[in-house]
């Protein structure tokens, strides 16, 4: 996002932290569609170093301890980093940053696997986030991520334009601003770092999922909502 966007964003995200963070584990979209989905791509996650990219209130980096992997966690939201830390009680270090700018902080091949649900939605320039995951990532690594599908949002001016939209939360009563793009921009930019896709799921609702929101389950077994790809950097 440019600078004022990214502020923006930052600043929603701060405001609803504590809420976000009280419903995560039950929020529907989250717990019972794109978590299982991106979960579902990881590789075996025991004994690798694992990049929480985006993290927000550390659902994700709880899952990658509970299953033996050693986590390095980041966020924009300054609420969302001190969520996180209480969260993961300090068995994880958690640092406020921006995905959107260099990963300066991490050494050039310092992990495994490398983690990003439902965050690059918020960044603008897929091309540099890329190139920094390829750096930071070891040969043989993956990337996983997940974001709203690009049918998603059918009103749009043009299916191929990367635009920026603003999307009414009505559980948080917030406008959430984020960029909306074509399949093909959001796989172009890791192909060409060197990145090999290796995995793409659309997922379906599980079965908490329609139990609980039978209309919601409906829509989203005929349109869908989100969808979660796999990269990988060959090995040397």
């Amino acid at each position: 996002m440019d600078n004022a966007e990214q502020s923006l964003a930052q600043a929603i995200y701060d405001q609803m932290a504590a809420q976000y963070a009280a419903t995560v584990d039950t929020r529907p979209y989250n717990a019972y569609y794109d978590r299982p989905a991106t979960l579902g791509l990881l590789p075996t996650v025991a004994g690798l170093h694992v990049l929480d990219a985006g993290c927000g209130p550390g659902v994700y980096s709880e899952w990658l301890l509970a299953h033996g992997a050693s986590v390095i966690a980041c966020d924009v939201s300054a609420e969302m980093v001190r969520l996180a830390r209480a969260r993961l009680g300090g068995q994880v270090v958690v640092r406020q940053a921006d995905l959107a700018q260099p990963l300066d902080w991490l050494a050039t091949a310092a992990v495994d696997l490398i983690v990003s649900p439902l965050v690059l939605d918020y960044v603008a320039d897929w091309h540099a986030t890329f190139g920094e995951f390829w750096r930071v990532l070891r040969p043989g690594g993956h990337v996983v991520w997940s974001v709203e599908h690009p049918a998603f949002y059918p009103g749009v001016a043009s299916y191929f334009a990367t635009e920026l939209i603003h999307v009414h939360w009505s559980s948080f009563e917030l406008d959430v601003p984020r960029y909306r793009r074509p399949l093909q921009a959001m796989i172009q930019p890791a192909l060409a770092h060197g990145f090999v896709l290796d995995g793409i799921v659309e997922p379906q609702p599980t079965a908490e999922f329609v139990a609980q929101y039978p209309e919601s389950a409906a829509k989203l077994n005929r349109e869908p909502g989100f969808i979660s790809l796999r990269v990988h950097k060959p090995a040397a």
